[in-house]
């Protein structure tokens, strides 16, 4: 019987991978150690995406180096974006690792961590980067959020092409879960408790592109709706072009798709949109926000920007800004851009300062928080229906839960201050206050 602990960082895409490490090796018999001092073989998923995360990820290591230096007969195993990225450069400049696996190689890790522990493990590949795969419902995963709510990856690989990307060399090319195991795994979700699935993919609107015409974005959830009764079905990471009537339409037609769209725009300036490869334009967006409230009034649409592009003006900051006050999006995430080896925009003339960079940001996230206190206050006075979390993390005298417009992890949260309710419910919040980001309210009985 072998033990293991494993750390998973960035997005909840790598997170479902981490999951799948996590079913696979306890169904081989391996037992989880939440102390890594205790465990025989430390892991970390990692990404890779962008050089924040790449330095994230070579701090952990470290870390878990000097806990493997302190446990004679431990091994630190490394797999996930950063080895898919790096590969066979990564043993020299790492040598404190004794495995390393690629993004492909989460669904069978008992068998590559078998060689850790046999006489002639020397003979075993230290940097594995195996074929691209997709994973299954057959496939074993325990979750490692509340089991009332899932992350559902229904694609794995990007065919979009943006100037500053690197994911398509990381995770490679589309490839799509056909609708009936997605189903199925919904099912199977669903068994466990399930009452809200997020669909998530580097893009969710190319979902089927590489399968049959029938293998679709709505056809898939009009089946998902069909065939069980999970609650809530939350929708993230749409590409903007990619958005259809239909599925605005379908969305419109059936509640159980939460009002809830989350569009990575990136920018808004046709310029800067072009130069980062993006297939649309600022008119684009305006008549995309319109279309989009005009099929779902009570929307809430979250989006990220890049800012700092190479080649961004003041002016193309103006405009952004300009455009956020025309549309008044509900939430806004905003990252500097960061030059990436081998991405095309490393090349590209005017560099943007990074002081600049970091002032663009702040002064974006500023005019959204004033934004965001204005357009909270829409809920004061609304009955809402709020899944519960549990107790709230700011103090155990508060239940905390989201709404059907905040998504988990990155949104606000309703602080619950009357009433009780466990973890997993729905239950019907009068909301009496709103903050910047957050909401308060008791539960109506």
């Amino acid at each position: 019987m072998h033990s293991f602990h494993l750390v998973s960082l960035g997005c909840a895409k790598n997170l479902v991978d981490s999951e799948m490490i996590i079913g696979g090796l306890a169904e081989a018999g391996w037992t989880y150690e939440e102390s890594p001092e205790k465990a025989q073989v430390l892991m970390l998923n990692t990404c890779g995406f962008i050089q924040p995360a790449v330095e994230e990820a070579v701090d952990e290591i470290l870390g878990l180096a000097e806990i493997k230096a302190q446990n004679p007969g431990q091994k630190l195993v490394v797999v996930g974006c950063l080895v898919q990225r790096y590969g066979n450069s990564l043993p020299a400049e790492l040598p404190e690792v004794d495995l390393f696996v690629g993004t492909e190689g989460c669904h069978d890790m008992p068998a590559r961590l078998a060689g850790l522990f046999e006489n002639h493990g020397e003979q075993h590949a230290k940097v594995q980067l195996p074929d691209r795969f997709i994973m299954d419902s057959s496939m074993p995963r325990i979750l490692t959020t509340p089991s009332f709510r899932a992350w559902f990856k229904i694609t794995e690989g990007c065919d979009n092409r943006c100037s500053y990307c690197m994911i398509p060399s990381i995770r490679g090319d589309l490839r799509s879960r056909p609708i009936d195991d997605l189903v199925q795994e919904a099912v199977n979700l669903e068994q466990k408790g399930a009452r809200e699935l997020s669909l998530i993919a580097q893009d969710i609107t190319a979902y089927g592109n590489d399968l049959d015409s029938e293998s679709t974005l709505t056809n898939l959830l009009q089946r998902l709706l069909t065939d069980t009764a999970i609650p809530w079905f939350r929708l993230l990471y749409l590409y903007p072009s990619g958005i259809t009537d239909r599925l605005l339409e379908l969305m419109a037609a059936n509640s159980r798709i939460v009002p809830y769209l989350d569009i990575p725009f990136q920018h808004v300036s046709t310029s800067v949109l072009h130069r980062m490869n993006r297939r649309y334009s600022t008119e684009d967006l305006y008549s995309l926000v319109e279309r989009i409230r005009h099929y779902l009034p009570d929307v809430a649409i979250r989006t990220t920007f890049l800012v700092g592009f190479p080649g961004e003006t003041e002016a193309d900051v103006e405009q952004l800004m300009a455009f956020m006050r025309d549309v008044r999006l509900d939430h806004v995430g905003v990252f500097p851009y960061a030059n990436e080896e081998g991405a095309p925009s490393q090349l590209f003339p005017d560099q943007v300062t990074e002081e600049d960079k970091i002032a663009r940001r702040d002064a974006i996230l500023t005019l959204q928080a004033e934004l965001s206190a204005g357009i909270q206050q829409k809920y004061v006075g609304r009955k809402e229906l709020v899944l519960v979390e549990g107790l709230s993390r700011e103090t155990d005298l508060l239940l905390e839960g989201r709404t059907r417009f905040q998504a988990p992890d990155v949104d606000g949260c309703v602080y619950i201050n009357d009433g009780e309710a466990s973890p997993g419910e729905l239950v019907e919040v009068l909301i009496s206050e709103a903050q910047t980001y957050d909401l308060v309210g008791g539960i109506v009985r």
